[in-house]
């Protein structure tokens, strides 16, 4: 019974993210998002990517 106790009283302190976390995690995410659109929006990634998909349109079968 002892075992049961202490594993309870773990899971309950340890259950989730505070809200501190959660805010980290979402500017995290945020700014993660933002240097991602940077990078594909600009000009040489642009072009490769329309170069990807217009050989990919183009594709004999």
């Amino acid at each position: 019974m002892r075992a049961w106790v202490v594993a309870s009283v773990a899971a309950r302190r340890d259950a989730g993210m505070v809200t501190s976390e959660y805010a980290v995690g979402v500017i995290a995410a945020v700014a993660f998002a933002a240097a991602l659109y940077k990078v594909v929006t600009s000009g040489q990634v642009g072009e490769e990517l329309q170069g990807i998909v217009g050989r990919a349109l183009n594709v004999q079968m």
